[in-house]
């Protein structure tokens, strides 16, 4: 099977043919003595049973801490106890009433005074504009905001070049291209130093020395007792400084850098990238466009009549129509197209396949969302009403057969503040904005471990108000 690795630039695509055609799981062989036999799987029970029936079989394990290496000892690598405390701890810091005065606030702050500047400069201009760019951008400083307390002016009229922005993504890349060839290769390149590996390396530079700055300047600032006022909330950096040792872990600058950096990706990347899919499909299906703006304008009190406006978090949260329309966007096109397990002992999935230790067992998340035996007959069309029911409430999916907010005991501790954020952005746009693609845009998924398009998503935006 080593020429299929040719198909590596396609591999989304790849996945979804193979894996329709096999029933929802296959085996891959990889070369002989390459320790690359994969087994590759959308299908919903085998995914219940990995992550929820047969958990405790199923840790990261040290192999995926070496491939996400970068990572540190974050709780994307974590198992068994660290992983424990450290969800608890996470938990705890995200559910906090401060954090989500800090999110409120700032969210909509960076909505007005970053995101609605550029697209209103663009639109007066009749200029060109790379909408994944800005959403990338717009993430970054509210993520870098909500973990660190500090924003890095990222998305601002100029578009200026961020080494932090650019570092996250040369390491993504490099992690994914970890997957499809022999660990032996990329270590031997990681080992001279060339190719990818010395991209990773050097995006990893960047990232320590940039996460190091703001773990020292935020100890001064409590060191000389500078805090953000109560009502105002606070970041999650100062919740973790504020006390040296919580729940029995200890604060220092290893654990807080492997920490920032795995809040960093999993709130940077996965937000953009799921806005970014989100507006190209609302803005290519005009039906379900006009039914997000009529139920925009539903929640709009009568005497404001039909004007620009931005909508805060107690509003959004009653739209049924445009949250249903994130899942399905979302379903089709998951931040995270993959993940992989390795099983401690040996094992038999609800398929029938065996699996072993040194086996990697891959979800293709991207190919589930495809899979007619999962969603029906049609499963490749954009329908938000899939999610809604005869009440008309959302519909409840099983996490296992929707897996983009994780499974089981490690299921996402963001996902509110991921569909909050995705609401204000997505209703501040559709309510304010016409979006249109590029004639003749091509849009495809790139090669990483989020699915991000490859060329960006070019757009023309023009306003809905005087």
């Amino acid at each position: 099977m080593l020429p299929s690795l040719l198909n590596v630039h396609r591999i989304h695509v790849w996945c979804t043919s193979f894996l329709g055609r096999a029933g929802g799981t296959y085996l891959i062989k990889g070369p002989l003595f390459s320790s690359m036999d994969m087994l590759a799987t959308s299908d919903p029970a085998n995914v219940h049973y990995i992550m929820s029936g047969n958990f405790s079989n199923f840790p990261k394990g040290p192999h995926f801490r070496e491939i996400f290496d970068v990572l540190g000892d974050g709780i994307f690598n974590a198992d068994a106890d660290s992983w424990r405390n450290q969800r608890k701890l996470a938990l705890l810091q995200i559910g906090h009433r401060r954090f989500h005065q800090f999110l409120g606030k700032n969210s909509r702050i960076k909505v007005e005074k970053g995101l609605v500047p550029i697209l209103d400069h663009v639109s007066k201009l009749g200029l060109v504009v790379d909408l994944q760019d800005l959403f990338q951008r717009f993430t970054f400083d509210t993520t870098c905001l909500f973990v660190t307390g500090y924003d890095p002016g990222c998305l601002s009229v100029e578009l200026p070049k961020v080494p932090f922005a650019k570092a996250l993504d040369d390491a993504e890349e490099t992690l994914l291209i970890r997957h499809v060839v022999p660990e032996s290769f990329w270590k031997f390149q990681r080992w001279l130093g060339v190719g990818q590996e010395k991209k990773l390396s050097d995006a990893w530079a960047t990232l320590d020395h940039t996460i190091a700055k703001y773990i020292s300047k935020k100890r001064d600032e409590l060191r000389k007792g500078i805090k953000s006022k109560e009502e105002e909330g606070v970041d999650l950096l100062t919740s973790y400084l504020s006390e040296d040792e919580m729940m029995g872990q200890e604060c220092d600058d290893k654990f807080l850098r492997d920490t920032i950096l795995n809040f960093m990706i999993a709130g940077r990347d996965t937000t953009s990238s799921a806005l970014t899919w989100f507006l190209w499909l609302v803005s290519t299906h005009p039906v379900v466009e006009a039914k997000i703006r009529e139920e925009l304008e539903s929640v709009v009190p009568e005497q404001e009549g039909n004007r620009w406006r931005l909508f805060n978090i107690e509003e959004v949260s009653k739209l049924v129509y445009l949250h249903s329309a994130i899942c399905e966007s979302l379903r089709l096109y998951p931040s995270v197209p993959f993940q992989h397990k390795e099983p401690l002992h040996p094992d038999t999935l609800p398929s029938g396949h065996r699996v072993h230790p040194r086996m990697k067992v891959l979800f293709s998340l991207y190919a589930m969302g495809r899979m007619e035996f999962v969603w029906g007959e049609d499963c490749v069309e954009f329908k938000p009403e899939r999610w809604i029911s005869e009440r008309g409430t959302i519909k409840h999916e099983p996490s296992y057969k929707f897996l983009s907010f994780n499974a089981g005991p490690r299921t996402c501790l963001g996902k509110e503040v991921a569909f909050t954020q995705m609401k204000t952005v997505a209703a501040a746009i559709i309510h304010n904005y016409r979006v249109r693609v590029v004639e003749g845009h091509p849009v495809s998924p790139n090669v990483s471990i989020i699915l991000y398009m490859k060329h960006g998503l070019m757009v023309k935006v023009t306003k809905r108000w005087a």
